[in-house]
């Protein structure tokens, strides 16, 4: 497995328990912005782009999943983190999986927040890459992707916040998105759920149409004894549209007994 060395930012006190933070397709480690705060206090945090994203390298492609989650395992080694918290949005709780069920002794707790083991049709994501190579840039499915990542009514009231996140993903290197929607092609981690022994919360949002409730429920079901909670509103990109709602579980799940 060829890694790459992810680009990554350190907060809070370095003697606090450390929690790595994953985005979803698209987005940077800028993505947690809303929720840093809450979680700074009480652990040291770790965000990170993924490849193919941000400042991290974007090698040519295919990558898989097991390459998402090599780069984060040599993170940890460089960073010289032996056990974590992992949380992970959309493409980063896909990542959170393999993480948790190939590399068990370096996870110690998981958080997937509107994520999926399994996320077909694959031919939409090989259609969504093409499109996106075609062109030369992710914006031209920026339009799309935003209108699943937010309610209607939330994209209405906020829209600075819209303006932000659809800057973030338009500048998002095309080869790099491309070779990640290919990843979630041929995404199957189903039969893998059963090896994580981290304790594991489940978040799904009820309106959510990239990822509906039920792959939360699945990877809650697979999971033995997992958490799961699904918020009422809200769309995709939970952790940000949702963002109290989202750090007060992560920061529940990290704080109580194991």
């Amino acid at each position: 497995m060829n890694t790459v060395e992810l680009h990554c930012e350190r907060s809070g006190p370095r003697d606090a328990p450390v929690v790595l933070l994953g985005p979803s397709l698209g987005t940077t480690l800028e993505m947690w912005n809303p929720v840093v705060a809450t979680l700074v206090g009480d652990h040291c945090i770790v965000r990170f782009d993924h490849r193919g994203h941000g400042r991290s390298p974007a090698p040519a492609g295919p990558y898989e999943i097991a390459d998402l989650g090599g780069d984060v395992l040599a993170l940890l080694d460089r960073l010289e983190l032996e056990r974590v918290a992992y949380v992970g949005v959309s493409l980063g709780g896909m990542v959170g999986i393999w993480l948790a069920a190939h590399a068990p002794t370096r996870i110690e707790r998981l958080v997937c927040i509107c994520s999926s083991a399994h996320l077909p049709p694959a031919q939409a994501w090989a259609e969504r890459a093409a499109t996106v190579r075609a062109a030369g840039s992710v914006a031209v499915v920026a339009d799309a992707v935003l209108a699943r990542w937010f309610t209607p009514d939330y994209a209405q009231t906020h829209v600075e916040v819209i303006e932000w996140v659809g800057a973030m993903l338009r500048s998002s290197p095309p080869e790099g998105y491309a070779a990640c929607c290919g990843a979630i092609e041929r995404l199957d981690l189903r039969g893998e759920l059963a090896r994580i022994g981290a304790s594991t919360l489940v978040v799904g949002v009820a309106e959510d149409s990239a990822t509906p409730p039920e792959h939360s429920r699945a990877i809650a079901t697979g999971v033995a004894g997992a958490r799961l909670e699904v918020l009422a509103h809200g769309a995709h990109l939970a952790a940000i549209e949702c963002a109290d709602q989202v750090a007060a579980l992560i920061d529940g799940h990290l704080q109580a007994a194991p």
